[in-house]
């Protein structure tokens, strides 16, 4: 029996504890900045608001003053779609790429991964036009369509190795027991992919969530707020604040972005850990 050094042991207690602090301070410093006075900020950036003079309003201001509200709406909008036609699409294909063997079918799996060495800048100039001639430019729509597009080569890439490690007698038993071919993809296979699922729902949820450069440039001339998400609410707050930066409304427009994929996380992370145990397992 290997006996363990107390030394080592402590040193990697002391990293972990560390690293914690290194990720977990930043959050919270963003957390009480919201809730002091620019003076505050100005004069102690680091320590902690008086108790007395919490300044929850600056969500207020940056909710209803900063339009954050609209802004919030959009992005649970284009974000929710993008990443339910993401999950759909890709889940389908994915499946019809790991089942079926067809010469074409590498093709097409390999042009769908080569979206993933394309960078971004260089089919923005391409989808501006396109977009204007489908009367899309400016919409929260368009932007679905453009983030679904986006997102569709990881999500095949995941998938399809995920639904490749499946054992393919359990397809032949729901065939068996009577299943077509989407029964036994949509009662069978796709609830065993789960954990591959909620994986790719996370990564493009985070992505979509807080991309800048698309919604930019596709919806920059939206000057009504109807189709610009968080990340353009946050640029605009030092519009909105006269000139000169409202760190206060700032810091608590961080936390409003921050907080639905902090939740989602906390809420979904038994599933990851379960996804990557069982890729683990059957590797």
């Amino acid at each position: 029996m290997t006996r363990k050094n107390p030394l080592s042991q402590g040193l990697i207690v002391a990293g972990l504890l560390g690293y914690a602090l290194w990720v977990v301070y930043p959050m919270a410093w963003m957390v009480y900045s919201s809730l002091k006075t620019d003076a505050a900020i100005a004069h102690a950036p680091f320590a902690l608001p008086a108790f007395g003079d919490l300044r929850f309003d600056n969500y207020g201001h940056a909710w209803h003053e900063a339009h954050f509200g609209e802004y919030f709406f959009n992005s649970v909008l284009v974000t929710g779609g993008a990443v339910t036609a993401i999950l759909a699409l890709g889940a389908m294909a994915a499946y019809a790429l790991a089942r079926f063997y067809h010469p074409l079918g590498q093709v097409v799996f390999w042009v769908f991964l080569s979206g993933l060495m394309v960078p971004v800048q260089l089919s923005i100039i391409p989808l501006f036009f396109e977009l204007r001639a489908l009367g899309l430019l400016n919409s929260k729509l368009g932007l679905i369509l453009v983030y679904t597009a986006n997102g569709l080569p990881f999500a095949i890439f995941i998938l399809a190795g995920f639904f490749r490690s499946l054992p393919r007698s359990l397809y032949e038993a729901a065939v068996i027991d009577g299943c077509g071919e989407f029964t036994a993809f949509w009662r069978v296979l796709l609830p065993l992919a789960r954990p591959g699922l909620v994986t790719v729902a996370i990564f493009q949820f985070i992505g979509v969530w807080k991309e800048y450069f698309f919604a930019f440039m596709l919806t920059g001339g939206d000057v009504t707020n109807e189709a610009r998400t968080l990340p353009l609410g946050l640029a605009n707050l030092s519009i909105t604040a006269q000139y000169h930066t409202d760190f206060g409304m700032l810091f608590a427009g961080l936390v409003l972005v921050t907080l639905p994929i902090l939740g989602l996380y906390l809420l979904l992370q038994r599933h990851i850990v379960k996804g990557v145990s069982a890729g683990a397992l059957k590797g």
